[in-house]
């Protein structure tokens, strides 16, 4: 088996029961492939949040209340859906 590494996990019975779920449904071809697109999924999102990161503070940080004002009010975002900010 090159290229891969044999692990003992636990999960929760009812997260166990969605992945079996998934694969009769043919929507994964194992749980253990269930299972590795899971943790690669996860890691890309931690990948991502790290690069955001990086390069916040390259750039100097998140935007102001009054600089996410201004890009809305340039992209035409009705006041209503504006969010807040930290």
């Amino acid at each position: 088996m090159t290229g891969f590494e044999k692990l003992a996990i636990s999960l929760p019975a009812r997260t166990a029961e969605s992945a079996r779920r998934a694969v009769r449904r043919g929507q994964a071809a194992s749980v253990s492939a269930y299972v590795a697109a899971a943790v690669e999924e996860k890691a890309k999102l931690h990948d991502l949040g790290a690069l955001l990161e990086e390069m916040l503070a390259e750039s100097g940080g998140p935007l102001t209340a009054a600089e996410l004002r201004d890009a809305e009010r340039a992209l035409g975002i009705p006041v209503t859906k504006r969010r807040k900010v930290r």
